[in-house]
């Protein structure tokens, strides 16, 4: 049973199924795909926050979204209590619903610089971070954080419980130490503790790869909702479609072949537009091969290099659709309503023209005194 705070809760909050922070993977475009595919939560890759303060472009250009996704889930990383209030602040001035901090990251280079899950080897640390981003701003903020740093420190229940009195809404854990970092299998009882200590809404993470996986997580963790990660790649439109099968029963089925192609093209579209037209180009690839795998596996695999070796833009479509097959229909210009158990389409080119600029000018010009 969930265990709510006896305050308001948003109403976004909690979702019955996100989209995880992925950095490298989860900015504009790829939201934009996943909520056409009726995901209804989707957290941004991790944005550095005193590098966000200091107008490090790919930072600002992370916490960008305003007016294109909603709710906007910005999520923060930093060690210093000042960077992760100025951080919070920016995130809410560029039109942040929800802000969310980074206490799970496993990578060397973030936990290197005291970062991501290193900081639940500091409780202390962590809850002062924790108690600066909530005092700077008025939007709901949020955690996601691990089990612990190893097994013989499992100390996430202790620091849910803090963190709740601190003024956390909700708390999303991976079912993994940082030290086992992706390694054997995600305990997702392991998460049932934490939900026992408080009464905030939690939200269970790792290995979540279709509705049967997310229908098991549920039971064995008790929590309010889960979150889908690294099987989201190449498949935006998998949130959607756990959720849907959640609510309504069944599998989590993709839709046709023609509609993830033109959802491809798409994201393909907004990649280039939203980036420098090189950095573009690279990041692209990536999504193309991952969508090729996840649609047509190891048979496609000479294509798929073929194709993730072009430049040229009108070559790369023309590729997509010799390998796919024309796509007739387009979401962006579907009706309403669908059959596939998706949610309504939208016009998801609107992220490739969101203006980077236009995100710096929605937050403060100057960073913190004293750097």
């Amino acid at each position: 049973m969930v265990k709510w705070h006896k305050s308001a809760v948003p109403t976004t909050l909690p979702p019955l199924v996100a989209l995880a922070p992925m950095a490298g993977v989860t900015d504009i475009p790829v939201r934009a795909q996943v909520k056409v595919f009726g995901g209804r939560y989707c957290v941004s890759e991790m944005v550095a926050s005193e590098q966000l303060a200091r107008d490090r472009i790919d930072m600002v250009r992370r916490a960008a979204g305003s007016g294109v996704i909603s709710p906007l889930v910005i999520q923060l990383a930093g060690r210093e209590a000042r960077w992760m209030a100025e951080g919070a602040r920016i995130a809410e001035d560029a039109g942040a619903d929800v802000i969310d901090i980074n206490m799970g990251c496993p990578s060397k280079s973030v936990t290197s610089g005291l970062c991501g899950s290193a900081l639940m080897r500091d409780p202390e640390t962590a809850l002062r971070l924790i108690e600066a981003t909530v005092t700077a701003t008025a939007r709901p903020v949020t955690l996601k954080m691990r089990l612990g740093w190893d097994h013989a420190s499992l100390n996430a229940a202790d620091i849910a419980k803090r963190a709740e009195d601190a003024g956390v809404r909700m708390i999303t854990v991976h079912g993994r130490t940082r030290q086992q970092f992706y390694a054997g299998s995600a305990d997702w009882s392991a998460i049932a503790p934490i939900v026992e200590a408080v009464r905030i809404p939690v939200i269970a993470n790792g290995d979540i790869a279709s509705a049967d996986d997310a229908r098991r997580a549920l039971a064995l963790s008790g929590a309010a909702g889960v979150m889908i990660g690294r099987a989201a790649q190449g498949r935006p439109w998998l949130p959607g479609a756990i959720e849907h099968a959640l609510l309504h029963g069944g599998d989590a089925t993709p839709p046709p072949r023609e509609r993830l192609l033109a959802s491809l093209l798409a994201l393909y579209d907004d990649t280039l537009a939203f980036y420098p037209e090189r950095l573009g180009v690279r990041v692209a690839r990536k999504h193309i091969a991952w969508t090729i795998d996840a649609v047509l596996g190891s048979s496609a695999r000479e294509a798929r290099k073929a194709i993730c070796m072009l430049d040229d833009p009108t070559r790369v479509r023309a590729g997509l659709h010799a390998l796919f097959g024309d796509a007739p229909d387009h979401p962006t210009t579907r009706s309403r309503t669908s059959d596939d158990g998706c949610a309504n389409p939208v016009d998801a080119r609107r992220a490739g023209a969101y203006s980077i600029a236009h995100a710096s000018a929605h937050r403060p010009r100057h960073a913190p005194a004293n750097p």
